[in-house]
């Protein structure tokens, strides 16, 4: 099991920069495999910190989105948006360029990215759709594709 997630651990690392994989993968971890024997849903603290595809790479969950927050420093991997979107993409809408206020300059189409609103609190995660130059500039299209958001509290 222990190199199986030192396994987890170089792929996020890699996906996400150094000390994602400490971050996500910290604790007790449960790994669910498939019928195969492949890793493919990570869980700890009973959610989901992750789902490991067969294209080698990691969509998150908000266990893992959070995680990521607390190990990443700003901007990386984040998506900042204000009070006029927040109630729709807690709510499992995406997220459109004509709202986002802030993004990391190095997100490109495809990453997985950490959506938050502008006071710091990680609204959902997903996937973004357009590059951070583009995110910027449109006042039309996706941006992010959201995959799971986080209820009001």
């Amino acid at each position: 099991m222990s190199r199986d997630l030192d396994a987890l651990r170089t792929v996020a690392d890699y996906q996400f920069g150094a000390g994602a994989g400490d971050a996500l993968f910290a604790g007790d971890i449960v790994v669910q495999r498939t019928s195969s024997g492949r890793p493919q849903q990570i869980r700890a603290d009973d959610e989901r910190v992750v789902s490991y595809g067969t294209d080698g790479r990691f969509t998150l969950g908000i266990g893992g989105g959070r995680r990521l927050q607390e190990a990443l420093d700003a901007p990386a991997y984040r998506v900042i948006v204000g009070d006029d979107s927040e109630p729709f993409v807690r709510d499992e809408k995406n997220v459109f360029a004509k709202f986002v206020r802030e993004v990391d300059p190095a997100v490109r189409p495809g990453d997985e990215v950490l959506i938050e609103h502008y006071d710091g609190h990680l609204i959902a995660v997903g996937r973004a759709e357009l590059s951070a130059d583009a995110m910027v500039d449109f006042d039309t299209g996706m941006a992010v594709q959201v995959r799971e958001g986080v209820p009001a509290e």
